[in-house]
């Protein structure tokens, strides 16, 4: 080859590259699902478990219109005021449950299909504590935390869904507080938002938000950007009174649920895997039941989340196997019913961006996805076992979930990836792959790249800056929160928001003039 050819395919190749992509390395919606903990035998028994502790032992503290509904669908209260979910009811909410729905942004390149074992990960926690930016301290969280974690998150592509991540402890007002929690996530990502509500009266106005901010409440009910988290349940198999209503009402107003069991193994559920599994699975079912009798087409999301304790001291403990294992089998057991499900993963332990940290936080997340979870919450963001959420995280794990969602995508054996005639040509010409065109077609679609970690030699990190993965991530989210502040909340509705409710955040902490 002359040295005018070479020159020619050299910039050839560099066009490629700098084109756009056409393929992406990785997605929203990347099928797992090839992990499963449990055998074919295990699930049937899981299974049957389940459904028998529903018939024979079923749930204390049913609200009058679940017992009314339950007991006219099949279901019975005995004498001890539980409430008896036969199988032929249990079976008919899982056999019909709604799927294949979509989670809408309020811009529709956002939306997440959930079907199948479509992975999508997602924040989560409603943390009381932020590590700060600055001090490198942790502090209360406060509500300007919150939008600022729903802007980082609105510029992250690995992180496909926004779950409240941090409580507004500068609100000590609930219904403002459940009001402003849902107006900073709004307004501070177009990406698919949930919040929990605390107590059923408070339901009515952020229904009226969103509606607002849709266009009205036959828009919203169209494309809902919201889903509403509800913890129906208090271990061991009691309902949540208040949680239950805020559950219908939630569901009457247009909102998709999340369906969470959470007890804590050891404490208040078994403290073996299997059993703390069994139970969190009959008492999401529980909720699912109840959901589909409200309205049939509600778009529920199975969501068994139980915790892992340390039986030394009792605190729970989220970053260990046990619970790596757990979420994996609870993932295993929404595909075992093909429910769109989700899960609770990489609540590590770490107090800091640390080896404890991406340790700790990988294995979670990593078997939730590959056991197919369709959403992945608690993946950006959460440490210090639920207590902290760390802004730089957010960075830093938009790496982590990038790398992980590659993983889930698979090796795609196929007479074309094998590539057996590339190899053959190599073999026979230059002895290399650098120059094939083969190599060029497939550098950003088969490969995944990360933003801020480092891969540099170790003399150029050095004369860098030697900057620690932390403190790129800092100077990256700072970078952020200093210069991006959506508008996909026009500036106009954005007043009329104001006028009609009492949002606490100024305009000027949004960006916005006042």
């Amino acid at each position: 080859m002359t040295k005018t050819n070479r020159r020619r395919g050299r910039k050839d190749r560099l066009k490629q590259v700098s084109e756009p992509d056409l393929q992406p390395p990785v997605w929203p919606g990347v099928v797992g699902g090839r992990l499963k903990p449990l055998s074919a035998g295990e699930e049937t028994m899981v299974e049957e478990a389940a459904l028998k502790l529903l018939d024979q032992l079923g749930l204390s503290q049913a609200i009058p219109s679940m017992i009314a509904k339950v007991t006219a669908a099949g279901g019975s209260m005995t004498d001890d005021g539980r409430l008896l979910f036969p199988r032929k009811l249990v079976n008919w909410a899982i056999d019909e449950a709604r799927r294949g729905f979509t989670l809408c942004g309020q811009r529709p390149a956002n939306d997440l299909k959930i079907e199948a074992a479509r992975v999508h990960m997602s924040t989560g926690g409603a943390a009381p504590g932020v590590f700060d930016l600055d001090t490198h301290k942790y502090r209360d969280s406060t509500l300007q935390d919150l939008y600022d974690a729903a802007r980082i998150v609105d510029q992250m592509d690995n992180i496909h869904h926004f779950s409240r991540s941090v409580v507004a402890r500068d609100i000590e007002d609930n219904a403002l507080m459940d009001l402003n929690t849902a107006y900073a996530c709004l307004a501070g990502t177009s990406k698919h938002v949930s919040i929990s509500i605390t107590e059923p009266q408070n339901v009515a106005e952020i229904a009226q938000l969103c509606y607002a901010i849709a266009g009205g409440e036959a828009a919203f009910r169209a494309r809902p950007f919201l889903t509403v988290m509800v913890c129906h349940v208090v271990p061991p198999m009691r309902f949540a009174e208040e949680a239950c209503d805020v559950l219908e009402l939630a569901i009457q107003a247009g909102f998709p649920v999340q369906l969470i069991s959470a007890g804590q193994a050891g404490a208040t559920s078994p403290a073996t895997i299997a059993g703390s599994l069994v139970q969190a699975v009959a008492e999401t079912l529980a909720g699912l039941v109840f959901a589909r009798l409200v309205d049939p087409e509600v778009k529920a999301i199975f969501a068994p989340k139980p915790l892992v304790a340390d039986l030394r001291t009792g605190s729970m403990s989220g970053g260990g196997g046990e619970q790596a294992i757990l979420m994996a089998g609870a993932a295993q057991m929404g595909r075992y019913w093909d429910l769109p499900t989700s899960s609770i993963a990489g609540i590590t332990d770490a107090k800091r961006l640390d080896a404890q940290y991406g340790a700790e936080k990988t294995l979670a997340v990593t078997m939730a996805a590959h056991a197919g979870s369709n959403i992945v919450t608690q993946a950006a963001g959460m440490m210090s076992s639920l207590l902290g959420v760390s802004h730089a995280a957010y960075v830093t794990d938009n790496d982590l979930l990038g790398n992980i969602l590659r993983t889930i995508r698979g090796i795609e054996a196929t007479p074309e990836n094998i590539a057996a005639d590339v190899i053959a040509e190599v073999c026979r010409g230059e002895g290399h792959y650098l120059g094939e065109q083969h190599t060029f077609s497939r550098m950003k679609s088969d490969y995944f790249y990360p933003e801020i970690g480092d891969r540099r030699a170790p003399r150029d990190w050095e004369e860098d800056g030697a900057q620690r993965i932390g403190d790129v991530a800092r100077d990256k989210a700072r970078e952020i929160l200093n210069s991006y502040f959506p508008t996909h909340v026009p500036d106009d509705l954005d007043r009329m928001l104001r006028d009609k409710f009492d949002i606490r955040l100024t305009r000027t902490q949004t960006g916005r003039p006042e």
